[in-house]
């Protein structure tokens, strides 16, 4: 089986309050054509909303790969990339 695809979820205060908490749930509740291709972790914080980040709150990485203003829908449309083999690793 390939290696799978690595979500981090920042679950810090403010990303959470902005939508980790739903973007979290995709740990138990993946879409079906995700499912078993995903690697799920929440992070009590990544730094990423420092300075001037702070307004795009929620943070997740995907394989190394920094997205903010995440939500559920992004997230998976960037899984579903990475699972074609699109995407890239910044």
């Amino acid at each position: 089986m390939a290696e799978k695809i690595k979500l981090e979820i920042c679950c810090g205060t403010t990303c959470f309050m902005l939508g980790a908490a739903e973007i979290m749930q995709l740990a138990t509740n993946m879409p079906p054509d995700l499912d078993g291709h995903v690697e799920v972790t929440g992070l009590a914080c990544m730094n990423a909303c420092l300075n001037e980040n702070l307004g795009h709150s929620p943070f997740v990485r995907i394989d190394g790969k920094l997205i903010g203003n995440a939500t559920v829908e992004m997230v998976c449309d960037e899984l579903r990339k990475r699972l074609n083999g699109g995407g890239d690793n910044e």
